[in-house]
């Protein structure tokens, strides 16, 4: 990279990236020029070599474009425990969407609690650093006061003091927080697998409604997980007219992304009809093979409503492979209520013969080479990573489901796992669709520190280079398709004023990166590794990330998403 000083008569900049291939991330063909960044925004896009400039950045034969924007996210925690976004700026990403498939950082109260990896990086980082904190070690909020004013906010309840803390700790990336609704749910009623009462629901929409002046952007539901799968589409329906009222937007893990597939996408659909909120469907996906079929109807549908005139986008990850928790395996009566029930149940040998007999009997035992170990917490449980069910299963002269109940046990329900069960096919058919943008369904991690300790999806540090890689060798796209997938197209979807595009009176949100270069280089067999090719990153004019150096000039912001 080269940076020189220069004095020319004319217009002076602070940053002039010069000589690069500019794709403005509008679709529209990239174009030789230059761009002038003054203060946090972008102030002008042509020739300036008579401009002057504090730092001039030659980019010749390397892409300049909008920023990325990560559609679907789950970061809310660990942007205060890593806020250079190691592996999420190392792709170019300046923008994540947070708070998705119904859990989000804030707001908690009740029994409300977060995710228990974030609960675990959370409360070690506070509890360093401050002596007194509002978050519990399994991720409830507690009683203790707060630290003295004069003290930096440790923790938070309100979506107004998660808020407070990330403009603290100032984050690599801008951050638009959603807010899930198994957060709401959990904090209002706890995790009991009923119907909510009608005062539940208000009491919902009040939280919601006040997360929502504080900052959110939107709802968000993991209608598969607890204990949002037992909430009726009227539930949710009530919570989508909350956000719709508050200019925000709807993203979903719809109830079902396999056998009832289509059925759960009519739920959503009908929703966005009733409510006329504006639809973001997570991580679309057809999973396991008998259902790969279903794709051309899925598509029909959308597209029917789109027609008619509902806003409807989506997601999707480039992997064939999903991501989440290990214990999503678990037969429905034996995930209600809870993480201590759950755990009560494996402690109960009548209970754990009956998970075990549902699990073997709910798949062949061949299948379960499709269901492999990511992160997890045992130190005697690591050497299981990468690994699958099968394998394992077959190591220890044992079957899938007591094998699955062993390490379930041992690892107190914090067992990631890489769920193999979609086609190669539907993907690049599902990302031909002008209405797809991508999400990596993965929060931050980093090569060093606290992040660097578990088993991610490689999704967490692939994402986007995999995304273009795909493109340029495969042809899915003209790459200045691919940058509007990446850019524009989730700005105008999430409503995100001025993002998503180069041009005069934009934020400065910028990536640059080699074409030829660029690509993943995370595995599922080693995932901590960043990708290649991304050169420079600059977030509202900050540039946080140049040739493989974290500078520590960090610009993220809180963005706020309304209808537009």
């Amino acid at each position: 990279m080269k940076f020189y000083r220069f004095i020319h008569m004319g217009e002076t900049f602070d940053t002039v990236i010069r000589g690069g291939t500019v794709i403005d991330g509008t679709g529209a063909p990239g174009r030789r020029t230059d761009v002038g960044v003054r203060g946090d925004c972008i102030a002008a896009v042509g020739d300036l070599a008579a401009a002057s400039a504090t730092q001039v950045v030659d980019v010749d034969g390397l892409v300049v474009c909008p920023g990325f924007i990560d559609a679907h996210s789950h970061s809310d925690a660990f942007l205060l425990i890593e806020p250079d976004a190691p592996s999420k700026v190392s792709q170019g990403v300046t923008t994540e969407v947070v708070g998705q498939c119904g859990a989000s950082a804030a707001p908690l109260f009740g029994q409300g609690r977060m995710p228990s990896d974030w609960a675990a990086q959370v409360y070690t980082k506070f509890r360093i650093q401050n002596s007194e904190f509002r978050i519990q070690k399994d991720g409830t909020p507690s009683t203790l006061h707060p630290p003295p004013s004069t003290a930096p906010c440790a923790t938070w309840s309100t979506m107004a003091e998660y808020r407070q803390l990330f403009e603290q700790v100032r984050p690599a990336v801008n951050a638009v927080l959603l807010i899930g609704h198994n957060t709401l749910r959990a904090g209002v009623m706890g995790y009991e697998p009923r119907a909510a009462t009608a005062d539940e629901v208000r009491a919902m929409q009040r939280h919601l409604a006040q997360a929502l002046d504080e900052g959110g952007s939107g709802l968000s539901t993991g209608l598969i997980y607890q204990p949002g799968c037992h909430s009726s589409p009227e539930e949710v329906l009530a919570l989508a007219q909350t956000t719709v009222s508050h200019g925000g937007f709807y993203a979903t893990h719809m109830r079902s992304e396999g056998d009832k597939l289509l059925e759960a996408l009519d739920e959503v659909l009908q929703l966005g009809r009733v409510s006329g909120i504006r639809l973001q469907i997570s991580h679309l996906k057809t999973s396991h093979a008998q259902n790969w079929g279903k794709l051309d109807v899925l598509i029909e549908r959308i597209e029917t409503v789109q027609r008619q005139g509902m806003h409807v986008h989506a997601d999707r990850y480039p992997y064939v492979a999903g991501g989440t928790d290990l214990d999503v395996v678990l037969p429905d009566w034996a995930a209600d209520g809870g993480r201590a029930a759950i755990l009560a149940r494996l402690a109960d040998p009548a209970a754990c013969a009956r998970i075990v007999a549902e699990l073997d009997d709910s798949r062949p035992r061949d299948a379960w080479a499709g269901v492999m170990i990511g992160g997890t917490l045992h130190p005697d449980l690591h050497a299981l990573r990468g690994q699958t069910i099968a394998a394992i299963a077959d190591a220890r002269g044992s079957t899938p489901g007591a094998s699955i109940l062993w390490i379930l046990q041992r690892d107190q329900l914090r067992t990631g796992a890489f769920f193999f069960g979609l086609s190669e096919a539907n993907l690049r058919r599902i990302y031909a669709q002008p209405w797809v943008m991508v999400g990596s369904d993965a929060s931050i991690r980093a090569l060093q520190g606290p992040l660097a300790a578990d088993h991610p999806h490689p999704r967490a540090y692939g994402t986007f280079p995999r995304f273009l890689r795909m493109v340029q060798d495969e042809g899915l796209m003209p790459l200045p398709e691919a940058i509007r997938r990446l850019t524009s197209l989730p700005a105008e979807a999430f409503g995100l004023r001025g993002r998503g595009r180069i041009a005069p009176g934009a934020f400065a949100d910028l990536a640059v990166f080699d074409p030829v270069t660029i690509r993943d280089c995370a595995t599922f067999a080693v995932p901590h590794a960043f990708s290649s090719g991304v050169r420079q990153v600059w977030v509202n004019g900050c540039c946080c990330y140049n040739h493989g150096r974290f500078t520590g000039d960090r610009g993220g912001r809180v963005l706020q998403c309304r209808q537009l």
